[in-house]
């Protein structure tokens, strides 16, 4: 199992594969590749606007045919195209550095798409805002089916991702059909939050994962005694951090191991592995509200759950791939060593033979999508089969 690599540069090929994963279709996918060749030439920091480009051309036609087909009433396959549209227009948006012109209208045409998209297929999946302390948490509500209490988790993002490509891990959809409900959220330094009301990032996930164990708390389907909490890429310090912090919490997991990410930047200052985006200090300094980069070492000199994770006192699974190119699989080792309060912890290094084994498993999301599935359905009391 290999990633698929069609550019000469890491950063474009995470990309393409996370789009992959998520609902593309590969003809669209041969189309776009072609159209970002030339820029392709470039380094992938120059040559981003032309990638954007690319992605959003094949979005404008696909929202062309999804108008077509919903003027002929044919609302299930024009949801379909809209939400490929808004995966791609995400998929441009998210690699521009922070103020490049046209990123933030793309963005919003990719929301509206997305929630058009939503509608039209009756898709599982109902848009909520969660208040915080300040501003609010915008997130994606997927319903376990039948009646009576469900169990429920929380997933949160990573450095650059949204509650939309949560949604299109397809986790959700494989948690409803094990009887759990999954809350996608856009935390603060993510999607809407920071975008739309500039809520920067912060290392203490359990100040806005605590409110959304309040929202939950309230929701009549939900059983409040057992509510998960998961995280993908940096959402591996941001789950560990909540559980650890949150005792409402009955399970946790994380989908690639984070654990200190304070230390992963001064590697990233030597290059010592691969960056997620282009203009990778410029956005990390977005993400977290910081004026340069002293102030950017400074707001995630606790990004680190050394010290932390003996607060965990349920169960716990780390998952990391063994080939991770971004975070050293060495960190997984770490988390799981120190879970020493945890009564069941587990640790699952996905190899070759199966895949999953580059970062978040974007060569194949299946293996740690069903994983976790499966470990939530055995610590919070769903089904497997």
């Amino acid at each position: 199992m290999a990633l698929f690599e069609p550019f000469p540069n890491y950063i474009w090929n995470l990309s393409v594969a996370i789009a992959m994963e998520s609902g593309a279709q590969v003809g669209e996918i041969v189309d776009i590749i072609a159209a970002a060749k030339e820029a392709a030439t470039e380094s992938a920091d120059a040559g981003t606007q032309g990638f954007m480009k690319a992605w959003m051309a094949k979005a404008d036609t696909l929202i062309g045919l999804a108008d077509e087909d919903e003027a002929k009433g044919r609302n299930f396959s024009a949801g379909q195209k809209l939400e490929r549209a808004a995966l791609y227009l995400l998929n441009g948006e998210r690699m521009q550095a922070h103020g490049t012109p046209g990123r933030l209208e793309t963005y919003r045409r990719a929301l509206d798409a997305f929630e058009r998209g939503s509608k039209l297929g009756k898709l599982n999946c109902e848009r909520v805002e969660i208040p915080l302390e300040t501003g609010t948490m915008a997130a994606l509500w997927t319903r376990a089916p039948g009646e009576g209490r469900k169990p429920a988790v929380v997933y949160c993002n990573g450095l650059d991702s949204n509650k939309e490509l949560l949604y299109w891990s397809w986790l959700p959809h494989a948690l409803a059909r094990r009887g759990i409900s999954t809350l996608c959220v856009d935390q603060p330094g993510t999607g809407e939050a920071i975008r739309l009301q500039n809520l920067p990032a912060t290392p203490y996930s359990e100040q806005w994962a605590s409110k959304a164990v309040d929202w939950l708390e309230t929701q009549p389907e939900v059983d409040a005694e057992r509510i998960g909490m998961t995280g993908i890429s940096l959402g591996g310090h941001y789950a560990p951090r909540a559980v650890a912090y949150e005792p409402r919490f009955a399970s946790g997991a994380c989908w690639g191991a984070n654990h200190n990410w304070a230390e992963v930047q001064q590697k990233r200052l030597r290059r010592e592995g691969e960056n997620p985006v282009p203009h990778y200090w410029a956005h990390v300094m977005w993400v977290f509200g910081a004026t340069d980069m002293d102030d950017f070492h400074a707001k995630t000199a606790d990004m680190n759950l050394n010290g932390h994770l003996d607060r965990i006192h349920v169960p716990f699974l780390v998952t990391h791939g063994a080939n991770d190119r971004q975070i050293g699989v060495e960190y997984a080792h770490q988390a799981y060593t120190q879970l020493t309060g945890s009564p069941r912890a587990e640790l699952k290094i996905f190899t070759p033979r199966e895949g999953g084994v580059e970062h978040v498993g974007a060569d194949n999301m299946a293996f740690g999508r069903d994983y976790i599935a499966d470990w939530f359905a055995d610590t919070l009391g769903g089904h497997t089969g």
